[in-house]
């Protein structure tokens, strides 16, 4: 019994681990998102971000690729390029869509920062970078960050074009 229980725990943990391996900025860089934009993952959700000059676009789904409703929900924006930063906030548009527009400068080195709270669910955030050019993914990790490599992944994502 005890083994049995001693068993059970571990496999649990490992696949705990082995989605989180799946789920890195460092996978999602290599993932062609669904609308061209660039994918984070942040607790029970991936968005999709699509930035361009001076309007923000967040797709909201599960870890399924299900679309998950952002009625009710407030989010924002932070865009940082250099010293500037801009806030915009995001206001529903459809069942899982965020829009917004503000005036902001977009560069390689642009971090825009998404703040996303919907009704009844903890905040969340995620930090994306749009415009840094897509690099194949290594399972190779940054420093204190876990990597899968081969691990599998749970969901499916479309095939790159």
């Amino acid at each position: 019994m005890k083994h049995t229980i001693s068993s059970l725990v571990t496999v649990i943990v490992l696949a705990i681990t082995t989605v989180g391996w799946a789920h890195t900025d460092e996978y999602f860089e290599f993932v062609d998102a669904p609308h061209g934009g660039q994918l984070r993952m942040t607790g029970p959700y991936h968005l999709e971000l699509v930035v361009k000059e001076g309007d923000l676009t967040v797709y909201v789904t599960d870890h399924a690729d299900n679309r998950i409703s952002v009625e009710g929900g407030l989010a924002k924006a932070t865009i940082e390029t250099g010293s500037s930063r801009t806030q915009v906030h995001l206001h529903p548009v459809g069942s899982n869509i965020l829009k917004g527009s503000g005036s902001f400068t977009l560069t390689p080195d642009t971090v825009v920062i998404v703040f996303l709270k919907l009704p009844n669910q903890d905040g969340y955030a995620a930090r994306f970078m749009p415009l840094k050019p897509k690099t194949a993914f290594t399972g190779q990790s940054k420093a204190g960050s876990a990597s899968g490599g081969d691990e599998p992944h749970h969901h499916h994502h479309p095939p790159k074009h």
